[in-house]
Order: structure tokens, then C-alpha cells, then sequence
């Protein structure tokens, strides 16, 4: 049976049940411009109408015996694997991904759920000493409405490591989506949950832009609030949940060094640094955005990248193999453009790319980079590869360490032990010895320093239950307290 053969979900919203939205969005496949569905787009007002819902059906979800949260997120994660051929499909068309990418985000979403499962059943409290005749204990309990506002680029991993582990330990949640990919990174887990059998106004998703964004983050049911994007959206959403006195895990933007030392296999470390860079179009928070290359080897592992980027494909995901699918958007190949062409001005040299074709655009090598140059400098989100030599590791750790962001670090080299020295004097959420940049498992701890947010808040039993529970301290004695009053 077909997840989304129903149209049901085209033109509707979700709060447990589909209802007609007071606006639409046509869901565009950016390879062909080919309208693949009818999008229901949601308002503010139908943020605070559906935090409404989902707070009063929290009550009954948290108070459900672990094991029944537990059964619907398995459920989940089942229904995730059998119906992946077509959300797979939808994850290319949509989004723009390779089979391969949308492949490895089902597989990570399902193992998502599975960990989120096991978190019901987590111990989620300690005993604590005391002075007086009682008993103290400390418990974790839901912090009732969770909001999880979600980007394009990895749209179901992006959504449901927030959804699923905040549902485990008895949370709502309201899910807005980018509209680009409302289908892939909403319809579907609103879809997934239905059939899983999660109780109705648990989980809501909106769709919308940015005015729906805001009035999650302001909704006064809403409590803490998870978000993945760029740091300039960030670093508005923190500050307005702050005025608010909310939580925010924000997971930014990065401009991970990918550090390559001379005693390395030259082809291997330009295969390791391709990957890294062009990945999913580049169109990833842990992308390798700066490639500092040992001098002996810059020129050699420059004219190996360059030869990667020139034998890669670029094309329709869903018409045959390609390496390459699309950018998301015009205005997002424009700024990739904008970045490289600035950088050659500046006076970079081009070795591989920098055309493109519609919203294909060309894996990119930049040599002779000016660490001034705007594709060095900033997050590009594109697949660029800006190459910076250096003459020392102390020199590499001050290029590696000199920008704002702290997301993912790779070290390639044969002496593990300087890689772990080198790793030791930059500051950065994740490091990758002898891999590339972009690595990512729905059991470990993640996030990033600086603008890159607010440290590891998702992922791993940890981290989790600190983002989607609230501590309460509580005492019992055995008979009423004497005092003198």
C-alpha cells in the first residue's frame, strides 16, 4: 500500500487529521521545474490553533506507559524502511538528492526512530542525598509542546531526529518544514505517524515561511524550540526565544577544514576531499568548505581534486546515475556563483567548474585562494572546494581554527597521534580522522561550537533527554513535616 498515493495530505494540514489549508504551495522538482504536488502552506494563525491541539493531547501521550510510546516509534521506524522506495523517490525529486543520499537518510531516519524507541524505556532520574528525614530524587518529565523547525537539505534526518526523540520521552510536537521540501521532510512523517498509530493532535505540520517560524518560536505552549539553519536565521531564533524564556538548540552553519598532511596518499585525500566538498551539491552543514593542503603536496592534490570534479557527473537524480543533482533554488546557485567568481576577482584561481547549467551547477576547485576570499571566508552551501596551502601543522591549526564556526573537522594523515595533537588546538563540535567532514549517525551526540550553534543537542540518549525534558527536584517524608510557625 502506497504511503502518498492518497491525496488526502495535497493541499491540507496536519494536526492529527488532514484539513484544508487557507493557502498552497505547488512542490517543484528542481531538476525539471515539474510540479510534483499540491502543498498545503500554513498561517500564524494556525500555529497558535494547532499548538492548542497538540497541548492538550500531550497530556495523554506523556501519561501512556512507556512501552506504548515506545511500540509507535518502532512502528515508525518500520514504515519508514517498508515504504522507502517511495520516499526515496520523493527525497530525489524533491530535494534534489542522488538515490544514493536519500537512501542513507531513510536508513539513519528508521535507526532514528529505533534509538528514540529505546529512550522511553531510558532511567530518567537519580537519587540525591539529603540532610532531612526524606527521601530526594531528581526525575526528567516532558516539557510538553516541543517546536521543530526543519531546512531543506537533508529534510527527513533534519526533521525527525528532533520528532522522534521528543515524542519518546511524552512531548507534542509542531513541525514546520521548508516549504521547498514540504513533502519529503513533512507530509511524510505526518503520513509515517498516522500509520504508526500516534494519537491524534500529538504531532502537527505546518509548512510555512518565515512568519510561521516566528510564531512557533513565540507560541506561548511551545516550550523549547529545535532548529537547523543558516546562523543569520540562528541567531534571530535565539534571540527572539530568549525574550521569550525558551530554550533554543540551534544547529547552524559550518565552514569545516578539511586538513590534509604531506605524508598522505595524494589520489586517496582528493577522493576523501571530493566527497567531502561535493557531496549532495554541497548542500551541507558539515561540507567540507576549506581544504588546507601541506605546500610540498598543494599543487599534486590540487590537480587530483580538480580531475575528481571534472569526471563527476551533474544531472536529473531521477532520469539516470549522476553524482551531482541540482541546487535547491535559483536564488541559491546564484549566491554559490556570486561567492566563486568573487573569489577569482579577488584572485583565486580556477581550476575545475564554476559553470553551470540551469541549476546544475559544475563541482568547483579553487587554487591560489586569498583566505580573504569571499568561497573561503563563508559558508558557501555549494560544491566548492577552495584549496589554501600551509608550511606547518602550527600553521594549518591557526588557518583551521581562524573563522566562527566550529562544526566538523577532518585531519588526513598517516600519524594519528600528530592528528589527534592537531585536533587538539581547534575548537569544533566533531573531528574525523582519515574521513571527510560529512559523517553522521542517529546514535551519537551532535552539534556544533560558536556560530555554528549551540553545541551537541541532538542525537545520543544524553543529549536528547537534556533537550526535551525539564529536571524536577522532588521530596517525600513518610509523615507530615514539624515546624515551629
Amino acid at each position: 500500500m502506497s504511503l502518498l498515493s492518497d491525496t488526502t495530505w495535497q493541499g491540507s494540514l496536519f494536526d492529527g487529521a488532514w484539513h484544508p489549508a487557507p493557502s498552497h504551495r505547488a512542490a517543484v522538482e528542481p531538476a525539471t521545474g515539474a510540479t510534483l504536488a499540491d502543498v498545503g502552506m500554513a498561517t500564524p494563525a494556525d500555529v497558535t490553533e494547532v499548538a492548542a491541539t497538540a497541548a492538550a493531547a500531550q497530556r495523554s501521550w506523556a501519561a501512556l506507559p512507556y512501552p506504548e510510546r515506545a511500540a509507535v516509534l518502532r512502528r515508525a521506524g518500520d514504515l519508514f524502511t517498508s515504504h522507502s522506495a517511495e520516499i526515496i523517490d520523493w527525497i530525489v525529486r524533491e530535494s534534489g538528492s542522488i538515490p544514493g543520499k536519500a537512501a542513507f537518510e531513510i536508513e539513519t531516519v528508521a535507526q532514528e526512530c529505533y534509538e528514540a524507541a529505546a529512550l522511553a524505556s531510558a532511567p530518567y532520574g537519580e537519587v540525591l542525598r539529603s540532610s532531612q528525614p526524606r527521601l530526594s530524587f531528581s526525575r526528567r518529565m516532558p516539557v510538553g509542546l516541543v517546536g521543530v523547525i526543519a531546512p531543506f537539505n537533508v529534510p527527513l534526518i533534519l526533521s525527525m531526529r528532533a520528532v522522534a526523540p521528543a515524542l519518546a520521552l511524552g512531548n507534542a510536537v509542531i513541525l514546520k518544514p521548508d516549504p521547498r521540501t514540504a513533502v519529503c521532510g513533512g507530509v511524510v512523517v505526518a503520513r509515517v505517524f498516522e500509520e504508526a498509530g500516534l494519537p491524534a493532535g500529538v504531532l502537527g505540520v505546518l509548512p510555512g515561511g518565515a512568519d510561521v517560524g516566528e510564531a512557533l518560536v513565540v507560541e506561548p505552549s511551545v516550550r523549547v524550540i529545535a532548529f537547523t539553519g543558516s546562523t543569520r536565521a540562528g541567531r534571530v531564533v535565539g534571540a527572539l526565544a530568549a525574550q521569550h524564556l525558551k530554550r533554543a538548540h540551534l544547529e547552524l552553519g559550518g565552514n569545516s577544514a578539511l586538513i590534509v598532511l604531506g605524508d598522505v596518499d595524494v589520489e586517496k585525500a582528493a577522493s576523501v576531499g571530493a566527497w567531502g566538498s561535493f557531496f549532495h551539491q554541497g548542500q551541507v552543514c558539515m561540507t567540507a568548505g576549506r581544504h588546507l593542503v601541506d605546500a610540498r603536496i598543494a599543487d599534486a592534490y590540487v590537480a587530483a581534486l580538480s580531475a575528481h570534479a571534472d569526471a563527476l557527473p551533474v544531472g536529473d537524480p531521477a532520469a539516470g546515475p549522476v553524482a551531482l543533482g541540482p541546487i535547491i533554488d535559483a536564488g541559491q546557485r546564484d549566491h554559490i556563483h556570486a561567492l566563486v567568481t568573487g573569489s577569482v576577482d579577488a584572485g583565486a584561481r580556477l581550476a575545475a567548474g564554476g559553470t553551470f547549467d540551469g541549476l546544475f551547477y559544475r563541482p568547483t576547485v579553487l587554487a591560489d585562494v586569498p583566505v580573504s576570499a569571499p568561497a573561503y571566508a563563508e559558508e558557501v552551501f555549494g560544491p566548492v572546494a577552495p584549496v589554501v596551502p600551509f608550511s606547518s601543522p602550527e600553521e594549518a591549526a591557526k588557518l583551521a581554527t581562524d573563522s566562527e564556526y566550529g562544526l566538523s573537522l577532518s585531519i588526513l594523515t598517516n600519524d594519528i597521534g600528530a592528528a589527534l595533537r592537531l585536533a587538539d588546538q581547534i575548537p569544533t563540535g566533531a573531528v574525523h580522522i582519515n574521513d571527510q567532514t560529512v559523517n553522521d549517525e542517529a546514535t551519537i551526540p551532535f552539534g556544533g561550537w560558536g556560530a555554528s550553534g549551540t553545541g551537541a543537542r541532538h542525537g545520543g540518549p544524553q543529549a536528547n533527554l537534556e533537550a526535551f525534558t525539564e529536571t524536577q527536584w522532588v521530596t517525600v517524608r513518610g509523615e507530615l513535616a514539624s515546624y515551629p510557625f
